[in-house]
């Protein structure tokens, strides 16, 4: 099942706040892989419960059970009706005009590999070809539950957004520099100046995958300003949480990241603001270590000092030299010391 697995509130309450810069009223928040509702619980607080309305979509009977009593526990009842239990991708229900409908705000942390195989060429019609611009995965010939399920995902939020609508979307890092579809989708943000930024989050944020995550940001309305990439993979406290381990952040830490994406800063070592030039440059790289530079600390010494080490270096090469050939000679002295006996 999608979904099944617990967005950490960390996550959640990032996603929110970055999502959420100004005060905006009566507008449409949509997860397509919802599970119980994280994400959109936090969304719908980040915004006021009151000035947005829930949709939602999940493959799991289970979850869906779930995600309709957090809207109850959670003043949203008014959105009981707009909670789906479905396939997203096969059949996406929330539609307007024979069209699939389109959102102010989505959030989705989808479910990154799974076998999709039984219906995977049920996707290729003329329908869908708009919604699915990038491609669709082929079925893999040896292992069928590695299937990328998740790059269908991101291109439906993509296709489901509205003309000023905005989107994060928790993804594989390894997304970050794929090739084919996954490059593609990178190339298509950039050139519709949708990237609003990317954070990398540290290893071990879900406590049931060792899958390094980040989380992508989009915005349909033409940003003009250069994306922003946080590297905050190495913050964060290991805890063991049963059998795994699981990487905490501080409250102090969620304020970094939060403000330093807000705010756009560029901070040594930890983000940095790219241009559309050097991301083609990079070939749609939208890893933050790819465009950091590492600083090589060069202390400054005296001549005196300079000359010192060069002399000592010089008597160093020396000293090889003279037991090398040392060494030659006793090598060659053996040498001659070997017979041929028959």
């Amino acid at each position: 099942d999608y979904a099944e697995y617990f967005t950490p509130n960390a996550v959640s309450r990032i996603i929110a706040s970055c999502l959420i810069n100004k005060n905006v009223k009566n507008v449409t928040c949509y997860d397509p892989s919802a599970g119980s509702g994280t994400l959109l619980m936090n969304l719908a607080h980040e915004i006021g419960e009151n000035k947005c309305s829930i949709y939602s979509q999940d493959i799991s009977q289970k979850s869906s059970s779930f995600l309709r009593l957090n809207l109850i526990l959670n003043n949203l009842v008014h959105s009981i009706p707009n909670a789906i239990q479905g396939n997203t991708i096969k059949d996406p229900y929330h539609k307007e005009n024979n069209k699939i409908k389109l959102f102010d705000f989505i959030v989705s942390n989808p479910p990154f590999k799974t076998d999709f195989s039984n219906y995977r060429n049920d996707l290729e019609t003329k329908e869908n070809r708009p919604r699915f611009f990038a491609g669709i995965p082929k079925i893999p010939p040896k292992d069928k539950k590695k299937m990328e399920i998740f790059l269908l995902f991101i291109q439906h939020i993509i296709s489901s957004l509205s003309k000023n609508g905005k989107a994060a979307i928790v993804v594989p890092s390894g997304f970050l520099k794929s090739k084919s579809i996954g490059q593609i989708i990178r190339k298509y943000l950039i050139e519709n100046k949708m990237l609003t930024g990317v954070i990398s989050m540290p290893k071990n944020i879900f406590a049931n995958t060792g899958t390094r995550v980040s989380i992508m940001f989009i915005d349909k309305e033409s940003v003009n300003d250069d994306p922003i990439f946080i590297n905050a993979t190495k913050l964060g406290t290991a805890v063991k949480e049963g059998d795994n381990e699981k990487t905490v952040l501080s409250l102090e830490e969620e304020s970094l990241i939060t403000s330093t994406f807000k705010k756009r800063l560029a901070k040594e070592n930890f983000s940095i603001k790219v241009s559309e030039a050097e991301i083609i440059k990079k070939k749609y790289s939208f890893s933050a270590g790819d465009y950091m530079l590492v600083k090589i600390d060069y202390s400054e010494i005296s001549k005196t000092e300079f000359d010192k080490k060069i002399e000592l270096s010089k008597q160093k090469i020396k000293e090889l030299n003279d037991d090398s050939k040392k060494l030659d000679a006793e090598i060659n002295k053996n040498l001659e010391k070997i017979n041929y006996d028959i």
